[in-house]
């Protein structure tokens, strides 16, 4: 499948039924804006442009909430154990974004969609959810121009940071993706 925009990404999800299972579980926790985010959408992306018929195995499932009222990180792993009662296959990983922000040593974020913004890389910075009308939305707060050209580049926030380049090493995504420029 030929992937040009926002709407065929949301497309090719939604045509996705192990994708589309993986958020309908997400939406049982009813977390406050919450999101699935980073290599869930990423890989899809790239699996459909590389045309391989095989998933690509993800380290993890990003989801991704605010809720400034409660920060404790035990919060989040018992959100996890809830979703692995759902389906122990998937590698869920769940993280408020309320306190994300100490990570990168950086001020609070305001949303979900803030703490996205602030991902390392503009092509892992995109997020899909629900709307109220229980219809997908992605949410792309750099664009999905680099997550479809297959080009990794820091977002704003992480360019000339020794993390960005530690992340690119580590990741090593063109071994997966051959056709994966790093910039």
């Amino acid at each position: 499948m030929k992937l040009s925009n926002e709407q065929e990404i949301v497309e090719a999800i939604s045509n996705d039924e192990w994708m589309m299972n993986v958020i309908r579980q997400a939406a049982t926790l009813e977390l406050p804006d919450w999101w699935i985010c980073a290599g869930f959408i990423r890989a899809k992306v790239w699996d459909e442009l590389h045309g391989f018929s095989e998933k690509t195995i993800l380290p993890d499932v990003d989801v991704i909430y605010f809720d400034s009222e409660n920060l404790d990180e035990h919060i989040e792993k018992l959100y996890e154990k809830e979703l692995i009662k759902l389906d122990s296959t998937i590698p869920w990983s769940v993280k408020n974004q309320a306190r994300m922000h100490t990570l990168n040593k950086v001020e609070p974020y305001i949303s979900s969609i803030d703490g996205m913004s602030k991902f390392p890389e503009t092509a892992t910075a995109i997020g899909i959810t629900f709307d109220d009308k229980g219809e997908l939305h992605l949410c792309a707060p750099h664009g999905v121009r680099d997550l479809l050209a297959m080009k990794i580049s820091p977002t704003p926030y992480f360019e000339g940071s020794q993390i960005y380049f530690d992340r690119v090493k580590q990741k090593n995504w063109s071994a997966t993706w051959p056709l994966v420029k790093v910039e």
